[in-house]
């Protein structure tokens, strides 16, 4: 078992050791340690003998061993003669710069920088950790051009000061433009630096100042990626890429560059127009697609190669956005009256005309506003001034094909194809309208008025022949009971022959008074039938002539009737007496049933013998019980009437 009292001085007397060795080799040989993670800073308080004991004026780092800061620091390990009453070491983490990130260097000590310059230039000092090699090279103080990127370094921290800061990052579909603040002045009349090859898109900014690159604006853009760019030397500013539609073309004119030569014609005189790259409107467009321009030293303006519609018209536009300032146009006519109309113009910009259409106007906006606002709008008014409103309506689509023609004459001088120009809504002035309005109404109503004269005539016609043909049927009807009283009178005058050869073989006396009636009541037959024939075809006649002569064939149908008949009658009377034909007559009746056994009426002479008077009641007493032929007569008479 061992004695803790015995453990314990081994212990002290290992301490004691270690410490007397670290005292014995720090006083005696002036030894210092430096750890693996570490930089060691010295710091020399005196000089004994041999070199200059002070810095020279303006500086504050040691490079020859005077006072004060050492430029050549400790790196990690073990060193001897740097006594602590001579030598003051600091010990120092190393620099570290994180990924994405770059360090930035300010020196504060070395040469000074040269008027005009904000940068020191680069020179060979190991990532600036050798900085005895930084001040002994030429080094100079001030902000530096040179950085260090990602990882560990051994920075002398008394010499430079190191600031962080992010890697400059440009995001797709978008450019980096560059404005420099170190190098030449940029040459008498141009915006931007010249265009300088090989400094890694300006992450090398000591080559682009060596090979003469200018300070401000730069041509030369950089496109989407991480760089590792100074910000003391170079400002980024990231912008959209120039984005060229379909249906489009992009005039470029550059602000930069040699003036070229002139390539527009000795006919064109609104401009140059260049090759690429010289100052001025390139002479070939650019096609759909995007491009990385900078937008500081070239433009690029949009000229649409499809057909364009522009709208004259209040409150309507389309998607280019041209016409927003256009408006309907009011003209005053002739007679004058004002009034509005729409007006929507087709043009068409010929992509290898698209050059001298900038070159001319600077972009399509003027065009619109500097040409085709004034001509079109001016072309109308002058226009409308040859007519009144009523002619100018009715000629519109005349109207419209010479303002085509007459337009396309114009926009043709300013390299413009004038496709086509329509005349939209035409609004005449109110109480203008209220007038045609009238006037058409009144048109249509006098139209309307013949229309329905026409049918009122026409409907008589229709009406005419309606009758004529009712009345045909009456003729016809008419021409049938003629007929069937030719039969009647035949098959009486038959039968009565007949009747009359019975008798006369009977009685010889009595047949020959049967034969002599018969042959009376023949002729009697015979005669009605001509009278009724006679007197049917005066009514046909005078219906036909009822309009004119209504009141002459009426006279003359009853004349003619009265006239038959009574010719008739006096027939009937000479062949059989007035007394037997009245008895005739009476017994027929009789037969016939038509009329009362006892009359209401008798005719008779006071003597027995017949005379004048009792013939006329005869005939008066026939016209009585004949009431088909009294219904013929009214109806013909009331037909002639009508």
């Amino acid at each position: 078992m061992s004695n803790p009292i015995f453990s314990f001085w081994w212990l002290f007397l290992i301490v004691i050791a270690v410490v007397s060795y670290k005292l014995i080799l720090r006083f005696l040989f002036g030894m210092v340690i430096v750890p693996e993670d570490r930089i060691g800073l010295v710091t020399k308080k005196f000089v004994l003998f041999g070199a200059d004991k002070s810095l020279p004026d303006g500086r504050i780092i040691a490079t020859k061993g005077e006072a004060g800061f050492q430029a050549k620091a400790l790196a990690p390990g073990m060193y001897f003669g740097k006594w602590f009453w001579q030598y003051g070491v600091t010990m120092e983490k190393f620099t570290i710069i994180p990924e994405g990130q770059i360090g930035l260097i300010m020196a504060r000590d070395g040469a000074e920088i040269p008027t005009g310059n904000i940068l020191a230039h680069q020179v060979d000092c190991d990532n600036f950790q050798d900085a005895e090699a930084f001040l002994n090279n030429g080094g100079q103080k001030g902000r530096q051009a040179a950085f260090i990127t990602t990882g560990s370094y051994r920075i002398n921290t008394q010499l430079f000061q190191v600031s962080v800061t992010d890697m400059v990052r440009i995001q797709e579909s978008k450019v980096g433009i560059i404005t420099t603040l170190d190098g030449m002045p940029i040459s008498e009349g141009q915006i931007a630096g010249t265009l300088v090859e090989g400094h890694n898109n300006f992450q090398d900014f000591n080559a682009f100042i060596k090979k003469g690159g200018n300070r401000g604006l730069q041509p030369q853009v950089i496109l989407a990626g991480s760089y590792n760019l100074n910000p003391w030397a170079v400002v980024v500013e990231e912008t959209p890429m120039t984005d060229i539609p379909i249906g489009f073309v992009g005039v470029v004119i550059s602000y930069i560059g040699q003036d070229g030569e002139d390539m527009s014609g000795a006919d064109f005189k609104h401009g140059n127009i260049v090759h690429k790259g010289f100052k001025g409107v390139w002479v070939e467009p650019l096609g759909p697609g995007k491009y990385p321009i900078n937008i500081y030293t070239t433009k690029v303006e949009l000229v649409p190669t499809t057909n364009l519609v522009l709208n004259w018209a209040s409150g309507r536009s389309e998607a280019h956005n041209l016409d927003k300032n256009l408006s309907t146009i009011t003209v005053r006519s002739k007679d004058g009256f004002p009034f509005n109309l729409d007006v929507s113009q087709i043009i068409h910009v010929p992509n290898t005309e698209a050059p001298k259409v900038i070159a001319r106007f600077g972009n399509m906006v003027n065009l619109v506003s500097q040409v085709l606002e004034p001509t079109i709008g001016n072309y109308f008014r002058n226009s409308a001034q040859d007519s009144d409103v009523i002619a100018f309506l009715s000629t519109r689509k005349e109207r419209q094909e010479s303002a085509k023609l007459e337009i396309k004459k114009v926009l043709d001088e300013y390299n413009v194809t004038a496709v086509d120009t329509l005349i939209g809504d035409i609004v005449p002035p109110e109480s203008l309208m209220k007038t045609l309005t009238d006037r058409k109404i009144a048109e249509e109503q006098k139209v309307t008025y013949e229309t329905q004269k026409s049918a009122q005539e026409t409907r008589q016609g229709m009406e005419k022949e309606t009758a004529i043909a009712d009345m045909q049927k009456d003729i016809v009807k008419a021409q049938q009971s003629v007929e069937i009283a030719e039969r009647t009178a035949s098959a009486t005058v038959k039968k009565s022959e007949g009747d009359a050869a019975g008798v006369k073989l009977a009685v010889g006396a009595e047949a020959e008074a049967t034969k002599m009636r018969a042959f009376a009541e023949a002729e009697a037959t015979k005669a009605r039938a001509i009278a009724e024939s006679e007197s049917i075809k005066l009514r046909a006649s005078a219906q036909a002539e009822q309009i004119a002569l209504t009141g002459s064939a009426e006279a003359g149908k009853i004349l003619a009737i009265g006239k038959s008949t009574a010719e008739a009658y006096q027939l009937a009377v000479k062949a059989l007496g007035g007394e037997n034909f009245t008895r005739y007559k009476i017994t027929e009746e009789l037969s016939k049933g038509n009329i009362k056994l006892i009359p209401d009426i008798l005719i008779s002479g006071g003597n027995g013998n017949g005379s004048a008077v009792d013939g006329l009641l005869g005939l008066k007493l026939m016209e009585m019980m004949d009431p088909k032929k009294k219904e013929i007569e009214d109806k013909v008479e009331k037909e002639t009437k009508e």
